[in-house]
């Protein structure tokens, strides 16, 4: 079975090292579209557009995207707590026309109360989920062609329609993540394909098997995607050596205090990540070749696979035994390590191509020596 490759875009700024401000890089559209143009000359199938508070909003950063590709899929954050499903349905509508049926949507409720506060947005951890599931109901009808009237307990919708269908019948694809139990409930009603953050195998196991008994409650079938971070070398050795000085520049106290601000959050899945390694470097391997130590400090996505090219494609492969078809992949700094990952990688997945990295600095996707250096 041919596997879904994704990149990362990173949205709030990149660097070399984590915790270290002297090599950070600021999240400019041309960094943006060079990251872009890159994955899609590489083969990459998609790109993930995040969102939050540090994050450039993920709609404009993908309209911006629109002239300078033309294969690659964008995976957009869309946000049900702080947009309108009619008014959302318009866009989504608009900008898929514009990536000629490129457009995938990544459902994304909410998952940190402080920052939904500034956004004018006070509701609990499972009133978010019922204004997403009312949201959905009335986004997927209008799309599908219907003059809408809805009355529910966070949505009131009196004669919604949309003039402007989109390439992609009935609409573009619904993405989602979510490790509660409301969420998992959404995810059967509502959406494609399910994404789960790189837990160890067995834990994801138990919640694909969770949504897909949601799912078929409701007479569907998902499919299922896995979002983490790769550090993959010629050598093991290499690969942990990289992984090491990724937080080499971390101190405890920055440690802390971003633990401290995650333990906040109501999401079940940051929970659930932030407990594989407890804010300590000492057990930072979670399971066989799975690294925590990206969440020491990153909110989300928090784990990495390390190793050389064929450790990487043997735990790629047991997530693909169980349902995986699409990996959400990123790495630091997201411009080179998306080249690494596709040259040494590749050549050893099914539907992927062997890669001569050479060509997209030479000529290729764009001269990324003469564009851009780390500061």
């Amino acid at each position: 079975m041919s596997l879904e490759v994704f990149w990362f875009l990173p949205t709030s700024g990149d660097t070399r090292y984590l915790g270290a401000t002297n090599t950070g890089r600021p999240a400019t559209n041309g960094y943006l579209r060079q990251i872009a143009t890159t994955a899609e000359y590489l083969g990459y199938d998609g790109l993930l557009i995040p969102t939050g508070a540090s994050c450039l909003d993920p709609w404009v950063v993908a309209s911006s995207l629109v002239p300078v590709t033309s294969r690659i899929k964008l995976l957009v954050a869309l946000r049900t707590s702080i947009s309108g499903p009619t008014a959302n349905a318009r866009q989504a509508a608009t900008l898929d026309q514009a990536l000629n049926g490129r457009l995938l949507l990544n459902v994304v409720p909410g998952g940190d109360a402080t920052e939904l506060a500034a956004e004018g947005v006070y509701l609990s951890h499972d009133e978010r989920y019922e204004a997403a599931d009312e949201f959905l109901t009335v986004w997927k009808k209008v799309l599908e062609g219907e003059t809408v009237d809805f009355e529910g307990k966070h949505h009131i919708i009196k004669g919604a329609r949309n003039f402007f269908p989109p390439v992609q019948k009935p609409y573009p694809p619904l993405y989602f993540g979510g490790s509660s139990e409301a969420a998992h409930e959404l995810a059967g009603q509502h959406v494609d394909a399910y994404l789960s953050w790189g837990e160890p195998p067995a834990a994801v196991a138990e919640k694909i098997a969770d949504v897909r008994a949601k799912a078929a409650k409701y007479g569907r079938t998902l499919r299922f995607g896995l979002r983490l971070h790769v550090i993959v070398r010629e050598t093991r050795e290499e690969a942990w050596a990289a992984a090491n000085r990724l937080i080499e520049h971390l101190d405890d106290e920055t440690i802390a205090r971003a633990q401290e601000n995650f333990s906040r959050m109501d999401s079940v899945g940051q929970q659930r990540i932030s407990a594989l390694h407890g804010g300590k470097r000492d057990q930072l391997e979670v399971s066989p070749d799975l690294w925590a130590g990206v969440g020491l400090v990153r909110g989300g996505a928090g784990t990495a696979l390390v190793g050389d090219p064929q450790t990487i494609v043997k735990r790629l492969q047991e997530y693909q035994d169980l349902g995986v078809d699409t990996f959400v992949l990123s790495g630091y700094p997201h411009l080179e390590e998306a080249v690494r990952f596709a040259e040494l990688v590749f050549p050893l997945l099914p539907g992927k191509k062997a890669i001569n990295a050479e060509g997209v600095f030479t000529g290729g996707a764009f001269d990324g020596r003469a564009t851009h250096r780390s500061t």
